[in-house]
């Protein structure tokens, strides 16, 4: 994920798994953004690669947690061809959320991580081809910074990236 203030000089980045996305990592670096000076109305955010929902398989329990959170992320699972087992739209989900938050700038790029092995990496991939399981790790990275000054030529990040979902 990216977001952007252009008149506020404001950027800011976070990984959007299925994990930050539900666990709030979206609104996180809004609120960062906005500690820098980003104007809710004025961020637009771009959805970058991220598995597709033809390729996101998940079982009955990962449907229940969103469902059991709010009744309408149902509307982000179709039947899958195996029995109580569901395909995800993360993408959609995310949009969802960053609406939600009065995101009204957000651009999709459509791009399928698993779909598209010569560009992109994909965990899930890699581990239906039975290649060496991979560690699995928690990302939930975020990030934030102000531009400088037009003129200045230092570029210091004010808030470092973190893998538990805090600022650091």
């Amino acid at each position: 994920m990216l977001f952007a203030d252009s008149a506020a000089g404001v950027i800011g980045a976070a990984h959007a798994g299925w994990r930050g996305a539900f666990g709030g990592v979206l609104e996180a670096t809004l609120a960062a953004m906005e500690t820098l000076g980003a104007r809710h109305g004025h961020i637009a955010a771009a959805i970058g690669p991220c598995i597709a929902q033809e390729n996101y398989e998940v079982g009955p329990e990962f449907r229940a947690r969103f469902v059991a959170a709010d009744a309408d992320n149902a509307r982000f699972f179709v039947p899958s061809t195996r029995m109580e087992h569901h395909r995800f739209d993360l993408e959609a989900y995310v949009a969802a959320r960053l609406a939600r938050a009065a995101v009204d700038r957000i651009a999709r790029l459509h791009a399928c991580t698993y779909a598209r092995a010569a560009d992109f990496f994909s965990y899930r991939r890699a581990t239906h081809r039975g290649r060496e399981r991979l560690r699995p790790r928690n990302f939930r990275h975020r990030a934030a910074l102000r531009l400088p000054a037009p003129g200045r030529a230092c570029y210091k990040p004010v808030i470092k990236p973190s893998q538990t979902g805090q600022l650091s």
